[in-house]
């Protein structure tokens, strides 16, 4: 088998030796010049291991290949065409959970204890003494999703004494969620979650509550969440977006959330630790071991 890596993926030794014993591997120690030099490089490979901007576009005109790709989202590829030229994908379910889950309970202590507020304050008035300070321990968190992060997350919120509740595909979404202090939204983008989340979803939800997502700002409607924010009937938000390039600051969506004095964003970071970066790369390449075995897993199309 060749197998070519399309960039460097900060591989750890261990993980470098792996990919040896599998087959003949290739890096790329730089980026094609053009197009056509992009796929005269990847087109002899069997698997590529690789992220989505070395690929993305010259990945349709690539036959009979498989694909080993180090994170989860890949609403950005049409699978069924890769299907079609005999191009198998497979992705690293799960390995962002440990980050982003740290990413939305960091989010849930600094909106609720107002920590933004008061973190390097000089001064204080009395009626900050008299303000409302909402801590975890005794609060009700209704997480949207039950997969890897979803899990994750309610595990956690119920070491802080929470009491954790899920939205699963079939609940009713205003009941799952209206008598919720947090929400936190963690639903895959699909053709079924697409602006799943309504104006009235946010008119519904209780007062003071607050709400959080991690996810691509499709499924929810933005404009909707902000009319309750300013309106007082919502507390505060944070917001990951996952729509959003990684680091993009420019962004339309970024500088439209980023101007509200209610909302923390941050720019489709949360998963970016380096534990994350560790597990992905092994579960990419636990699938290009699984491929070379005859025993696929991960497989998306």
């Amino acid at each position: 088998m060749k197998i070519i890596v399309t960039e460097n993926f900060t591989l750890e030794p261990d993980q470098v030796e792996r990919l040896k014993s599998l087959g003949e591997v290739f890096f790329l120690k730089d980026k094609a010049s053009s197009k056509e030099e992009s796929l005269k490089r990847l087109s002899d490979a069997d698997i590529l291991c690789a992220e989505s901007e070395p690929i993305e576009d010259v990945m349709y005109e690539l036959k009979d290949k498989f694909i080993s790709f180090p994170f989860v989202g890949v609403g950005w590829i049409d699978l069924k065409k890769l299907s079609e030229n005999n191009v198998r994908v497979a992705n690293a379910p799960g390995c962002n959970k440990m980050a982003v889950s740290e990413w939305i309970l960091g989010m849930m202590i600094i909106l609720s204890r107002k920590l933004l507020k008061y973190i390097d304050i000089e001064e204080t008035k009395e009626s900050d003494f008299m303000e409302a300070m909402p801590g975890l321990a005794g609060k009700k968190v209704t997480i949207l999703g039950k997969g890897n992060i979803g899990l994750r997350v309610g595990k956690i919120c119920e070491a802080f004494d929470m009491t954790v509740t899920y939205f699963k595909r079939g609940d009713n979404l205003i009941e799952s969620t209206n008598n919720a202090d947090f929400i936190v939204n963690c639903l895959a983008k699909n053709t079924e979650t697409e602006g799943m989340i309504k104006k009235e979803f946010f008119e519904k939800l209780k007062r003071n509550s607050f709400f959080i997502s991690i996810t691509d700002t499709i499924i929810y409607d933005v404009d909707a969440l902000i009319n309750e924010l300013e309106s007082g009937h919502l507390a505060g938000a944070a917001i990951d977006p996952a729509g959003v390039g990684i680091f993009d600051v420019k962004s339309e969506i970024y500088q439209k959330l980023k101007r509200h004095p209610k909302i923390i964003v941050t720019p489709h970071i949360a998963f970016h630790t380096d534990m994350t970066t560790r597990v992905a790369n092994d579960i990419m390449i636990d699938n290009v071991e699984a491929w070379v075995k005859g025993k696929p897993q991960n497989i998306l199309n």
